[in-house]
């Protein structure tokens, strides 16, 4: 039976144990360990934790010890990226094997979001760190259409590395790591014929996808914040179109789906409600219908699940806490949806 409040203090029991020992489960996203450690202090930030929880110093050397360095200024422009490992076995070097696959020792975009984002959290003064050789290598992943790769040594091309490009750029205070232009035209060309957004231009309109093209987009101060209340025919996107595809995203049972035809689930409470935000068109939500969905996947062991009655874990846990801060719900902080952080966090107090 689900339970019919939210139930912080589980939550929290669920992020400390969390923050001190992974379960097995987890081994196979070791490669992942800084996103895994975003969502633990992110999480734990937004249920606004006691500060005792959270060694900051620690947290803040452990993420340092993960950022790429070139051995000279020269390097930034052998075509490598400098920005953090996603794990420690990430720094492993490669190794030479016999069937020619390469074995990756390579910072990514994903990661350097992820570790600049727990710096941000935990107040480290980010003019601290090596933000030059962040953002000079960082334009080396920008591909001519716009779009960035994640990785120097070639790997698919979409809107979710535009938004990591972007936000980092936004939280580094440096816009010198991509060419904001092309950014804008590749993300264009991404919203489809039904108003959302693909993660690459011509293909299926997706949740996670449009908030990344559409909170890029605000990023780069190219679209205003409540756009609905302003003259939304002058916006850069079809704002009426993208309002009724995310509004169409609300299932019966109250929550939303990525995709029409997909059962609804966790975390889509947060990329879709966070377009509406930023359009602001949050308040079409039925959000009594929509928090009656989330409490069916949360979990009594703390955290939340996907789908209802399945297992929690980490991310929809995250996005389950985002999502009921969307929701003004008691005892958690407000969020910034453009960074995926508490707001005050991403003011910086």
């Amino acid at each position: 039976m689900a339970s019919e409040v939210f139930d912080r203090d589980r939550h929290l029991t669920f992020l400390q144990m969390m923050y001190q020992l992974l379960p097995s489960p987890y081994q196979s996203q070791e490669i992942n360990r800084l996103t895994l450690a975003y969502f633990v202090i992110s999480g734990l930030d937004l249920l606004a934790a006691p500060d005792r929880l959270v060694d900051k110093e620690a947290v803040a050397n452990w993420v340092l010890s993960l950022q790429a360095h070139p051995r000279s200024k020269s390097e930034l422009n052998n075509g490598r990226f400098y920005g953090f490992y996603g794990s420690r076995a990430a720094q492993f070097p490669p190794e030479d094997n016999d069937n020619g696959a390469l074995s990756c020792s390579v910072s990514n975009l994903a990661s350097t979001y992820c570790a600049v984002a727990i710096l941000k959290i935990i107040g480290y003064d980010l003019s601290s760190i090596d933000s030059e050789s962040i953002l000079m290598s960082m334009r080396n992943l920008q591909q001519p259409d716009g779009s960035f790769m994640p990785i120097h040594t070639g790997a698919e091309t979409d809107l979710r590395f535009i938004y990591c490009a972007a936000a980092i750029c936004h939280m580094l205070g440096n816009w010198s790591g991509m060419d904001k232009e092309k950014a804008k035209e590749y993300i264009l060309n991404c919203q489809s014929y039904d108003g959302g957004f693909g993660l690459t231009p011509g293909s299926e309109s997706h949740g996670g996808a449009t908030y990344c093209g559409v909170i890029s987009l605000r990023l780069m101060g190219l679209i205003e914040d409540d756009i609905l209340s302003k003259d939304a025919e002058s916006s850069i996107i079809n704002v009426p179109l993208l309002l009724d595809w995310c509004l169409q995203r609300q299932a019966a049972d109250g929550g939303f789906q990525g995709r029409p035809n997909k059962p609804s689930d966790t975390c889509y409470a947060f990329w879709i409600a966070s377009v509406l935000k930023v359009l602001g068109g949050h308040k079409f939500i039925d959000k009594k219908a929509l928090h009656g969905f989330l409490l069916t996947c949360q979990s009594e062991y703390g955290g939340f699940s996907k789908f209802p009655g399945d297992y929690p874990d980490l991310y929809h846990s995250y996005y389950g806490f985002t999502a009921f801060s969307l929701l003004e719900e008691p005892g958690l902080k407000p969020l910034c949806v453009e960074l995926g952080m508490s707001a005050i966090a991403a003011i910086g107090i």
